[in-house]
């Protein structure tokens, strides 16, 4: 294990906190993490204004989404050097300027280029503090009380991405659309400020090499992925070359950074090091994880457009039917975590995999007369299943890691988390653009909204397809044994 950095500057020395100053610590961490990752979503709502105002289409306003999903998925591989070279409180002002200066950037936009820069930006932030909270929790909450903590983080996780709707529905009401970084800015400046003055460092930096090349491949192999499942929704005047060359390119630029991997962490100096996956217990979390955002975030991005292009709801109408299941989860997370310390992990994600694969078979039935009413009770029932699998798989999944893997398995969890919502997010919109051409071509007016109805259900019914697997492995989790070198009691 390579020794501290003896020249680390004064701001990297630290003290075991007491349990008081880590409350402090993670709850600031907890409502910075929350106020960044609402935007994940905050566009949903937003689309098809924008998609007006801007002249773009459906395809083209996804990626202010998916681009903000894949620019975490490109980034959080780098914070596994970054949580080892720098310690707690200039890795957070980083997080936190880069989100704000790319809010400033959406906000003053003018046009579809550079409101995307700026989402990208603000990705940049959001991608750094995601493993941060997370590595700061693993390395200071003892495993017996974890469940409970993690909760509070899945608040963050899913809830604050299940409410963006919301908030941007109530925001565009009244204002316009640049009013949706308006609002969030002084706020990320004032978690900024209070975060620096208040975050302690509770981690001791050392000497970590960043292998440029695995950057690259990384980029390369996430961004392939993404942006060729991406494509295949505007294939059709360009046929399937672009997007098939595209996921080619990134399956193998993703299978040469594997290896790369492999070789690097024999010394300690891998960007991620995939030793994570030889924990017992880790992989299979990861990948019910994986298969839960890919449900959310789809879910997500087409209840907005169905609403307002099959329903004819409003943005305000659509983000109050969206608010219930959103503050469902926030309601039942702390509790969920508190059961997992308990009972571990399979009495909740079992009959949490199950809701979820319900739900999304019964959405699939939605036609251009189905009742708003129907909509509003899955929303709260997915949510109830989101709730039931988060928590116990983001646990089981970091909970049985050593400590020198912490800051490694929170960016694998990062990395995997925001690939399968930017991948649920193509995939769904790519099944409704294809579900919609196809059943609605030359269609009327009157048609189209039939038209669109049966894409949503197309994506709904793949999604359910998928949502089979979650449940074989969801059943598969165990809770993990507690690790040699798991921190002490700090929290009670």
């Amino acid at each position: 294990m390579t020794q501290a950095v003896d020249s680390a500057p004064r701001t990297g020395s630290v003290s075991q906190p007491s349990p008081g100053e880590t409350r402090l610590v993670i709850g600031l961490l907890l409502v910075s993490a929350f106020v960044v990752i609402l935007n994940e979503t905050i566009m949903g709502v937003a689309l098809p204004r924008l998609m007006d105002d801007l002249d773009i289409s459906a395809a083209t306003g996804q990626w202010l989404t998916t681009g903000f999903l894949l620019t975490m998925a490109v980034v959080i591989p780098v914070t596994g050097f970054l949580l080892q070279r720098f310690a707690t409180r200039p890795v957070f002002i980083a997080a936190m300027t880069l989100f704000s200066v790319g809010t400033l950037v959406a906000l003053t936009a003018t046009g579809f280029p550079m409101l995307l820069v700026g989402r990208i930006v603000q990705a940049s932030g959001t991608a750094i503090m995601m493993p941060l909270l997370m590595t700061t929790v693993l390395s200071l909450i003892e495993p017996a009380h974890r469940g409970r903590v993690m909760g509070n983080i899945s608040i963050v996780i899913s809830v604050a991405p299940a409410i963006g709707p919301t908030i941007s529905g109530l925001i565009l009401n009244a204002f316009d659309w640049r009013w949706l970084f308006g609002f969030v800015l002084p706020i990320a400046v004032a978690a900024l400020v209070l975060g620096a003055v208040k975050v302690r460092n509770v981690s001791t930096p050392r000497e970590a090499p960043l292998d440029v090349l695995s950057v690259v491949l990384s980029a390369v192999a996430f961004g392939g992925l993404v942006f060729g499942l991406s494509s295949f929704g505007e294939s059709g005047s360009t046929g399937p070359l672009v997007p098939v060359t595209a996921i080619v390119v990134g399956v193998v630029a993703l299978a040469v950074f594997v290896l790369r991997q492999n070789r690097l962490q024999r010394t300690d100096s891998a960007l991620l090091d995939l030793r994570t996956f030889r924990t017992p217990g880790f992989t299979i979390p990861i990948v019910a994880m994986a298969l839960s955002f890919m449900a959310m975030f789809g879910t997500l991005i087409l209840l907005p457009i169905y609403l307002e292009r099959v329903l004819g709801l409003d943005v305000l109408h659509v983000g109050l039917l969206l608010l219930p299941g959103g503050l469902l989860m926030g309601l039942l997370s702390p509790v969920v975590g508190r059961i997992y310390d308990r009972r571990g992990p399979r009495v909740l994600l079992v009959p949490g995999s199950i809701i979820i694969s319900a739900v999304l078979w019964a959405l699939s039935t939605v036609t251009a007369d189905t009742s708003v009413w129907f909509v509003l009770g899955a929303h709260v029932v997915l949510s109830l299943g989101l709730a039931l699998t988060f928590t116990p798989l983001f646990t089981a999944a970091l909970g049985g890691l050593p400590p020198r893997l912490y800051s490694h398995g929170s960016a694998v969890l990062g990395t995997a988390q925001q690939l399968a919502g930017a991948a649920g997010t193509a995939l769904f919109v790519t099944l409704l653009t294809i579900g919609a051409a196809s059943a609605g071509a030359g269609a009327t007016d009157g048609a189209v909204a039939s038209a669109t109805a049966s894409g949503v259900a197309t994506a709904f019914m793949v999604g359910g397809i998928i949502s089979l697997v979650g449940i074989v492995t969801s059943s598969l989790v165990r809770k993990p044994e507690t690790p040699e070198g798991a921190p002490a009691p700090a929290m009670h």
